[in-house]
């Protein structure tokens, strides 16, 4: 199977950078199978999130493969779940702007390694 990858680079708006490592701290050590299992739900395979710190100021780089990224964006606007929920406030409240980067190359043995 073919995966679909994306990487987006997300501005923070200033004086953030508290908030998001709380929400890092959450998503990783207490909501981790919540998250998890939005992720099946959203036919996400692979989603990790990278702070970049800049003199422009702070940007999360996320790196995503899905079976179908259509396919999680209708998941994410009707899930109900809580955690769901809350990703789409710390969206509002600490997201200033995103920018799909474009993609050079994109390889994985994804297929090789494991047999779905």
């Amino acid at each position: 199977m073919k995966y679909e990858t994306r990487c987006v680079k997300i501005q923070l708006k200033p004086n953030k950078l508290d908030y998001v490592r709380e929400w890092a701290k959450m998503v990783n050590e207490t909501r981790r199978e919540e998250a998890i299992v939005t992720l099946r739900n959203e036919t996400i395979i692979i989603e990790a999130f990278f702070l970049d710190s800049t003199a422009e100021g702070d940007f999360l780089i996320v790196f995503m493969k899905a079976e179908s990224f259509e396919k999680a964006e209708k998941s994410v606007k009707s899930s109900t779940y809580e955690i769901d929920l809350y990703h789409q406030k710390f969206k509002k409240e600490v997201w200033e702007h995103r920018k799909e980067l474009e993609t050079l190359v994109d390889l994985d043995r994804i297929s090789e390694v494991f047999s779905f």
